[in-house]
């Protein structure tokens, strides 16, 4: 293990990666950008009736079929899932930071996860005396859908990781 932490994070899922030096360099490319753990938000994947009681969102019918608008609050509902997940990859990271014992996290995300992960990050690193000086560098930034090798490519053209060194033949 590096001591390095990478987190992929998107409103569905989030990715940990280790970055790993290869055992060879003379023979192999590396450093390489290796997954570790994929954790998804549930909440996230139920469609229509699997999460609301009804599908259709501020309506409904009064006597004489005439409707009235309503606020059913589903986007306080989406907030607090929103919120949830946040603290469960939290958890998440200071569990693998331990683990690893590691000294820097890249925490990559959409804007608004990064906003949540913020929350629930500050409060949690200081009550762990071995996560005290986790180094955090963040890159508001989509990656999820993307292959380890282009994240890795990604981050090492923000100068986040180290370059692969390719081997020549």
């Amino acid at each position: 293990m590096s001591g390095l932490i990478v987190a992929v994070v998107d409103g569905t899922r989030a990715r940990f990666f280790s970055l790993e030096q290869v055992q060879l360099p003379e023979y192999e490319s590396g450093p390489n950008l290796v997954e570790r753990e994929t954790l998804f938000n549930r909440a996230k994947e139920l469609a229509g009736k699997e999460l609301w009681a009804s599908v259709k969102t501020g309506r409904n019918q009064g006597k004489g079929s005439q409707g009235h608008a309503y606020d059913d609050h589903r986007q306080n509902h989406l907030g607090e899932f929103g919120r949830r997940f946040a603290q469960i990859i939290a958890n998440q990271i200071a569990k693998l930071a331990q683990t690893d014992q590691a000294q820097q996290l890249i925490l990559v995300a959409e804007p608004q996860i990064l906003g949540l992960l913020r929350e629930v990050l500050a409060p949690l690193l200081p009550r762990n005396p071995q996560l005290k000086n986790l180094q955090i560098q963040e890159l508001a930034k989509d990656l999820s859908k993307l292959k380890p090798m282009e994240i890795h490519q990604s981050l090492a053209n923000k100068d986040l990781l180290p370059a692969r060194r390719k081997l020549s033949t």
